[in-house]
């Protein structure tokens, strides 16, 4: 098979060779290959849609989701999701990284940092853009065991705690857990308390804004699995944002306290966690305008 250049394709499409390659890089230019640092394009390679124009995208959120994972595009809200609630998740579990430090990982797949970090951490920052993808490909389904023990599993896939052979990637907690001090649900009733979570929360076809959190509650309440119970968590909030149309939200570090006093005291008080949600689902309003993605 005959290859072009840049140079080439860029004249053949009508396009600058800037663009040809930022195509080639996002891996929208079908069979291109680098050959040291020269891109092979064949000669039978399309000129890739310009679906970064406002116009060509789809409007709902999801669907805009799905169509900017699909084609790799940079800079859009897909782009801005993996990075922010990356970020903001691990973080709030403990993670050392920089949101920028984070950025760098999602847009180069490279480490790049002069100081130490921990192996763990980019792992699971790596580890966790995947997940997020799963909840985009799987947004339009109910939550399911199944899916909600994959997401464990992608997430704690090559980290320290997966080769411990007490610690079950993927299963339920072996060993008993507490959460901010209080006792979660023993591991002997742990498939049948999130068996009953779920049927529960399932056999509600229209979901309101409180029954979305109550479930939030309800799965960390009984905390799962032995790590990663508030990334899988806030990822399956997300997903079920999406599924049922709601506008989504990420908790930030500046409302971190206000969330953990809002889980804690949600069978007393459901205020302080929906208001703290509501103040994130604002933040997030001005994302999707920004944006010109409606509600």
């Amino acid at each position: 098979m005959k290859y072009l250049s840049v140079a080439e394709a860029a004249h053949l499409w009508v396009l600058s060779e800037r663009s040809v390659r930022n195509y080639c890089a996002q891996g929208r230019i079908e069979g291109a290959f680098l050959t040291g640092k020269t891109w092979n394009i064949p000669e039978t390679a399309e000129k890739p849609d310009r679906l970064n124009k406002r116009a060509d995208l789809p409007m709902d959120l999801l669907s805009r989701l799905k169509a900017e994972k699909k084609t790799k595009l940079h800079g859009g809200i897909y782009h801005k999701i993996q990075i922010d609630l990356t970020y903001n998740s691990n973080h709030i579990e403990g993670s050392t990284l920089t949101h920028d430090q984070t950025r760098f990982i999602f847009e180069t797949n490279t480490i790049g940092i002069g100081t130490a970090v921990k192996v763990d951490d980019v792992v699971e920052t790596a580890n966790h853009f995947k997940c997020i993808d799963m909840i985009i490909d799987n947004a339009s389904y109910a939550p399911s065991e199944s899916f909600i023990k994959q997401l464990h599993a992608v997430l704690k896939n090559g980290t320290s705690d997966s080769r411990q052979d007490w610690f079950a990637v993927g299963d339920y907690k072996r060993l008993p857990n507490e959460v901010g001090g209080k006792e979660t649900t023993p591991p002997d009733r742990v498939a049948s308390e999130i068996r009953k979570l779920l049927a529960d929360y399932n056999a509600t076809k229209e979901k309101s804004f409180d029954d979305l959190l109550d479930f939030h509650y309800r799965f960390e309440s009984i905390h799962p699995f032995q790590d990663g119970n508030g990334r899988v968590g806030r990822l399956l909030l997300f997903k079920e944002c999406l599924r049922n149309r709601i506008v989504p939200f990420i908790i930030t570090d500046d409302l971190k306290m206000f969330y953990y006093r809002g889980l804690s005291e949600w069978h007393n008080e459901r205020g302080y966690l929906r208001d703290t949600c509501l103040t994130a689902q604002d933040r997030f309003r001005k994302i999707l305008a920004y944006f010109k993605i409606p509600e």
